[in-house]
């Protein structure tokens, strides 16, 4: 990818380093901006922000997408940078270090806990929105795609070069890509192709020193850590090169809803035990409140659709009018769930109507029984009608044949499905609210305890939740991140600490739930 600038020279940035290496730390955002000045791009001052800008508020605003965590409280940033360059993101965190302020990187800003825009000590964020630049190459079945850009700019850019490829990614298209292809990113076409991680094969990212790499001058184990490991850890990830896949030139979308009446729990049962064994082109999102809606995403035609569904889930009664043949870009607008079907849809950077939000993560093993289910419904009748869900997706396919350890995100061979609960709720304001439905989800996750995976309770790195652990504002041992992070990473825990240690050894780069250096307290 090409970048309209140049960069930081070698000498400023070693100039630069060396005095981050020294300088005591003043948190003075004045001579944090001055700093800035030094580096050789001459239009860092147009994208730099400032609690005294008139702009400042509204940047800030414009992509919390949980508005949980848009409050007078809520801790803000000393500055507020908007790169257009790579200078700009190597001069941020070379100052940032030098004057002892933390950084933290947003992309799309959907952060399920804000992790990305707020901090409990003096911070800057660097706000990718304007980096947001996607280059797609049909011939090679490739794409550049800054970590700025969105996923649904990503599907809407390539749906104008090809009608028959696509990418492997989530379903809400103002997601940025920075965090979610680093975190794992899983959607409809997971059983196919795998996640969104499983279909990088470059990266651009600034490290700790200021150097901008690529894959070949990162090393494939720095490598191996952004792609699932949680880019944030390492450095700001720039862009992403991915290997996009073959979709056919028709694809059949269904939604279906039954209530307990029309025996919702007979066919959540039949789900559970062959969702998962379903052929690798179709997937089935199974969404429970206090019915089950199945939604479903199958790579052909109905012809072929009805009779694969007459044979391996006949309960569910799928008939052709319930099938909608289009395009794959038709298919990502109708999974939203919008009323409209227009391909605009896709470029929308922000959720309407605006939201607070909680979620959770689990993953199965084995069916809830039952019984289970029993409970499930009762808990979402005690919530009333409030925009609670919990979604099932369905494992197998290729997610069967990924070895645990080829990326940091472990969760494959022997899953039946995803687990993702999420309540929502238009807070204005309202702290009880907030408390109540955050009291509610908080019970569902704990009823499902026994029906989870266990030993550790797995967690998705994308459902952030430091509920279940978090980091000290400074130092942090190894031990004491390993209750969260064993949860997120597994066996791979370790290897991303290491990988810590060598690219990161001081730690500069970390949050609640940052990958600890095994570099020793004393020597920090």
């Amino acid at each position: 990818m090409k970048y309209p600038s140049p960069y930081l020279t070698v000498a400023v940035i070693g100039l630069l380093f060396s005095l981050a290496s020294s300088a005591s730390h003043t948190h003075d955002h004045e001579h944090f901006l001055q700093c800035l000045q030094l580096q050789n791009s001459t239009s860092i001052s147009e994208v730099v922000y400032t609690p005294s800008n008139s702009s400042y508020s509204s940047i800030l605003q414009f992509s919390i997408q949980n508005h949980r965590f848009l409050s007078k409280t809520t801790p803000k940033p000393l500055v507020i940078v908007t790169p257009l360059h790579a200078s700009h993101v190597q001069a941020t965190i070379i100052c940032s270090q030098l004057h002892g302020l933390q950084i933290r990187t947003r992309s799309g800003g959907h952060d399920f806990e804000g992790v990305s825009y707020i901090s409990q000590v003096p911070f800057v964020i660097i706000d990718l929105i304007n980096y947001r630049n996607i280059e797609v190459d049909a011939e090679t079945r490739t794409a550049w795609v800054q970590a700025g850009a969105t996923i649904g700019e990503l599907y809407y850019s390539i749906s104008k070069k090809s009608k028959t490829l696509a990418f492997p990614a989530g379903v809400c298209p103002s997601v940025g890509v920075g965090g979610h292809f680093s975190g794992g990113g899983y959607g409809y076409l997971m059983r196919k192709y795998g996640l969104a991680a499983d279909n990088i094969i470059d990266a651009h990212m600034v490290d700790v020193k200021g150097r901008f790499l690529d894959r070949e001058a990162m090393g494939e184990d720095l490598f191996w850590a952004i792609r699932g490991g949680g880019g944030a850890n390492f450095g700001v990830i720039l862009a992403w090169k991915v290997k996009l896949v073959p979709v056919p030139p028709t694809v059949t979308v269904f939604r279906v809803e039954r209530t307990l009446e029309q025996n919702a729990t007979m066919l959540v049962m039949k789900w559970q035990n062959m969702a998962s064994k379903l052929h690798e082109d179709l997937a089935i999102r199974l969404v429970l409140t206090t019915k089950a809606k199945f939604e479903a995403l199958f790579l052909g035609g109905k012809d072929k659709l009805i009779p694969l569904m007459q044979e391996r889930f006949p309960e569910l009664g799928l008939v052709k009018e319930d099938c909608t043949e289009m395009s794959w870009i038709e298919s990502t607008v109708y999974m939203v769930g919008s009323s409209s079907k227009s391909l605009q849809v896709l470029l929308q950077r922000t959720p309407s109507p605006p939201q607070s939000y909680k979620g959770k993560s689990d993953y199965l093993k084995h069916p809830i029984p039952e019984s289970g289910l029993e409970g499930i419904w009762q808990i979402f009748k005690e919530n009333g009608e409030k925009a609670a869900f919990m979604e099932l997706f369905p494992y197998g396919g290729i997610m069967d044949q990924i070895p645990q350890s080829k990326l940091p995100f472990p969760h494959r061979s022997g899953n039946l499905c995803f687990v993702g609960y999420l309540d929502s709720w238009d807070q204005q304001g309202r702290d009880e609210v907030a408390q109540k439905q955050i009291k509610w989800i908080t019970r569902i996750y704990s009823y499902m305890e026994p029906f989870a995976s266990n030993s550790p309770r797995a967690a998705y790195l994308n459902y952030r939740d430091l509920d279940i652990g978090v980091n000290n504002i400074g130092y942090t041992s190894y031990e004491q991140a390993s209750l969260w992070g064993l949860k997120y990473f597994k066996n791979n825990f370790n290897r991303l600490a290491n990988v810590k240690t060598k690219v990161d050894p001081l730690n500069f780069f970390r949050y609640e739930q940052s990958i600890p250096s095994l570099v020793s307290k004393s020597s920090i």
